[in-house]
């Protein structure tokens, strides 16, 4: 294979002018450029990438931080970050932290010693803190879970918004008995979703009955299978149920199913995040719609914007509340 010598060689011209050529740079005249790209083509010379980011002190290497890849509101996000990062020429490495710090110091440590370029974090339990300073040097986005206050920009949804129009919809169909499947509220989207609960049901004069507020650890099928079970024990069961995740809804379904009741007949039930699989659920699923592609999207914008030194402002996106067979027939 050809090196950068024997191409500077062959054009009669310096290493230096060969690597200006290379980079774009417009203080070469026409004429020499056109050599060094003859003795380029002529040589089948192809410039170490590794090499042009390390002298450009750039890896070309996104980071992307989610706490489990099995959940498919990731995966959704992820393809609007890729999508944007490839045609920007970077490429993107998925780091599942499992919400440990162990693994978030690794990852952290990439961009540290610019082995990567920046971070678009949507681990809703990473280290705020070690975050914040990595920010005050490095480029960081926050994508859909983020920290107030904390100077790194985010885009995100107005989740105490979308909640209270669901809670909304099952209440304004006759339901005086609405339940909550929520995650743990040291998340900040488990606490403005509870606030969107609560904002709905005092508005419309219901009584906050707190056996009707179920936490899971997690946001799984099993996970809402169990926190079902626990609202159907109830010596008065809701009518109603809504869940702040899809993967929460259609594990609730399964529990109401499994006991022979009907949806929504007996029970109506409401997710959250739109995923593929809410509308292949028997009955489908109502659920509120975020927009994971475009999230993305402009999150990858974002942090790219970022990298080049440039400000960006925070975001937020408009969610849709679809109405399906779940709560309506």
């Amino acid at each position: 294979m050809a090196n950068i010598q024997q191409v500077a060689k062959l054009a009669g011209v310096s290493v230096a002018t060969v690597s200006r050529v290379l980079n774009g740079q417009r203080t070469v005249s026409a004429k020499t450029r056109f050599k060094v790209e003859q003795a380029i083509e002529k040589l089948n010379y192809e410039p170490s990438m590794l090499g042009r980011n390390l002298r450009n002190s750039e890896s070309r290497m996104l980071l992307i931080l989610i706490p489990a890849i099995t959940n498919p509101f990731y995966s959704e996000v992820i393809k609007g970050i890729e999508h944007i990062a490839i045609s920007s020429n970077y490429n993107i490495l998925l780091c599942e932290t499992d919400s440990s710090p162990e693994r978030e110091n690794i990852y952290f440590d990439l961009v540290r010693t610019k082995m990567a370029d920046g971070i678009i974090s949507m681990d809703p339990a990473v280290n705020t803190e070690t975050l914040k300073v990595l920010a005050k040097k490095h480029a960081i986005i926050q994508c859909s879970e983020y920290t107030p206050d904390s100077g790194i920009p985010y885009v995100t949804i107005d989740n105490e918004r979308a909640s209270y129009q669901a809670v909304k919809h099952l209440i304004q169909l006759g339901h005086k008995e609405v339940a909550i499947i929520n995650s743990d509220e040291k998340y900040l989207y488990a606490r403005q979703r509870m606030m969107g609960y609560k904002r709905a049901i005092m508005e419309h004069g219901l009584e906050l009955n707190e056996s009707y507020i179920i936490h899971t650890q997690q946001l799984g099928f099993e996970q809402g299978q169990q926190a079902m079970r626990k609202l159907l024990s109830l010596k008065e069961r809701p009518t109603a149920v809504f869940t702040v995740s899809d993967l929460l809804a259609i594990g609730a379904l399964k529990e109401i199913n499994s006991q022979g009741l009907l949806v929504p007949n007996d029970i109506a039930v409401a997710g959250f995040d739109k995923i593929d699989f809410s509308n292949m659920t028997n009955p489908t699923l109502t659920t509120v719609a975020q927009p994971m592609y475009k999230m993305g999207t402009i999150a990858a914008e974002m942090l790219i914007a970022k990298i080049k030194g440039q400000e960006v402002e925070n975001v937020i996106l408009d969610h849709e509340l679809v109405i399906r067979q779940s709560t309506l027939g």
